[in-house]
């Protein structure tokens, strides 16, 4: 990451682990590269988190040797109580994702980091959206965007997520799967790589030749061979009880997981603390923690900090790399 380049992280729930997780990853970095990274939220919630962590970081409010700035976001009320839902809550980390996404537009931050929300209190408050990815779709007018999750060996893109399992089969369209092959393949042909796609099948089998479904034959199949016209080394549908298995040995660089268990269960069985969620086909970029509020220790400082780091180390990967996308 260029010594220019800048990083914001929002806050998170004020309520969850997020305040905890910043403190402690941004105290283990070198004191020189504090000044990459734009905390926005509340210097109350930093300070709180600090006393929970007993992290060695300072914050401040303007730009100070060794300090990490504060964007301050006023949430119009107290501080949320740590680990409890609260409307409150909800909308304190609407408002700071709202305002971060300000910064990225206005070139003010060159990516995104974002810390756990928790829906069910972002829609006590009146924001009734699916999480992060729709939010993000919303306050950057974008028509959709898609989950990458991103680890050393496993890497997952989504054609739908936080939608029930008999919506997810009505979105997995041509049109969706294509898509969702496009913007994977040009996420890392931006990062520098020319990505060996598989496309996981939706049905036991890929559907055995229509014995258990017939989707993987009309919708996966014809949108796997449109990508191949337009350049894109891509394979399947490949029979999900395999294919992750065989991106995990090094045969693909990425897997297109046709709903959000599927490509979440495997991730989480090989890099639980490691890997990342990352936003793509959106006008900015957006790399998040793979984990939520955890309200059940929040205010403990038992909170792991490895999942921020690794947000932290993406956000700079992508920061660095120009926006080239490309099919070809």
């Amino acid at each position: 990451m260029g010594k220019d380049t800048r990083v914001a992280i929002t806050l998170g729930d004020p309520a969850g682990v997020g305040p905890e997780v910043i403190v402690k990853a941004l105290a283990s970095l070198p004191r020189k590269e504090l000044a990459s990274f734009t905390v926005v939220g509340n210097i109350e919630a930093l300070e709180r988190a600090k006393q929970a962590t007993s992290a060695a970081v300072d914050f401040a409010m303007r730009p100070t040797d060794g300090a990490v700035l504060v964007e301050e976001v006023p949430i119009d009320a107290a501080l949320p109580e740590i680990g409890k839902v609260s409307a409150t809550a909800g909308e304190a980390s609407v408002r700071y994702i709202r305002r971060a996404v300000e910064m990225a537009i206005a070139g003010e931050a060159d990516c995104i980091v974002t810390a756990p929300i928790n829906k069910e209190a972002m829609n006590l408050a009146g924001h009734h959206f699916d999480g992060h990815t729709g939010l993000l779709a919303h306050l950057t007018g974008s028509k959709s965007s898609f989950m990458l999750l991103a680890s050393e060996r496993l890497n997952t893109i989504h054609v739908s997520t936080h939608v029930s399992l008999r919506g997810a089969i009505e979105r997995a369209t041509v049109e969706r799967v294509l898509a969702t092959i496009e913007a994977g393949h040009n996420h890392f042909m931006r990062l520098g790589m020319k990505p060996r796609i598989a496309v996981a099948g939706l049905n036991p089998h890929c559907g055995e030749n229509g014995l258990f479904g017939d989707e993987d034959t009309r919708f996966l199949a014809p949108a796997v061979e449109l990508a191949k016209a337009k350049g894109i080394d891509v394979t399947g549908p490949i029979s999900a009880d395999t294919v992750f298995a065989r991106a995990y040995n090094g045969a693909f660089d990425l897997v297109v997981a046709q709903y959000h268990d599927q490509g979440h269960i495997p991730i989480k069985l090989v890099a639980f603390d490691t890997a990342v969620n990352v936003s793509l086909g959106l006008p900015i970029d957006r790399v998040s923690v793979d984990h939520g509020t955890a309200f059940d220790i929040a205010g403990t400082g038992k909170a792991n900090h490895v999942n921020m780091l690794s947000a932290i180390a993406y956000a700079r990967l992508v920061a660095g790399s120009p926006r080239r996308p490309t099919t070809q």
